[in-house]
């Protein structure tokens, strides 16, 4: 599975797990942020040392398992900054995704796999997570559509933290319609 030179994926996640055959997100595509745990495949949350001492994930963050109950088909894992500390998208190990909606410059970071696949259509949304602006600055700097929810509003169960008191989930897509219909799915109704 290639993603035409963009190196939004990781070495180590290309894959594909068919969602529910029905739901609201049925026939759309998503990738997720190497920080986060897919069922069967190792998280290395950007650094070789780090996916070497840790055995695959044995079960999913309970977003990734949402999105995939909604009828979502996931497409593999993202590049992520090394140990998502940084903004600008740089991994020394795996490379910096391109941004082709800006050619020649970065696509931020550091949920940069997840922008880039999303701006080069790889997939039609993409899960990250947001410390500093690491959804935020990516959809600025991609020309994408992105959201930082609220702290605590969703969990971060199968999520290698950053700074858990300001980490936060948040996804990106090219359009509006993918980016409410996953707020539909993953944000739970009424006051926090």
């Amino acid at each position: 599975m290639s993603d035409g030179g963009i190196g939004a994926f990781c070495p180590h996640g290309r894959f594909r797990i068919a969602g529910a055959e029905r739901g609201p997100l049925a026939r759309l595509e998503f990738a997720v942020k190497d920080l986060i745990d897919v069922a069967g495949h190792p998280t290395g949350a950007g650094n070789p040392r780090w996916l070497e001492t840790h055995a695959p994930a044995t079960v999913n963050a309970p977003s990734v398992q949402r999105l995939l109950d909604a009828g979502a088909d996931l497409v593999g894992k993202t590049i992520t900054d090394e140990l998502a500390y940084s903004l600008n998208g740089d991994n020394v190990h795996y490379g910096t995704p391109v941004n082709v909606n800006a050619p020649g410059r970065v696509p931020g970071g550091s949920s940069s796999g997840s922008a880039a696949a999303v701006a080069a259509g790889l997939c039609d949304f993409a899960l990250g997570t947001d410390t500093g602006g690491s959804i935020r600055v990516l959809a600025s700097y991609c020309g994408v559509y992105g959201i930082r929810t609220t702290h605590g509003r969703i969990g971060l169960d199968g999520v290698v933290p950053l700074m858990p008191s300001l980490d936060t989930l948040g996804w990106l897509a090219r359009t509006p319609a993918p980016l409410a219909a996953v707020g539909s799915v993953l944000l739970p109704a009424g006051p926090p």
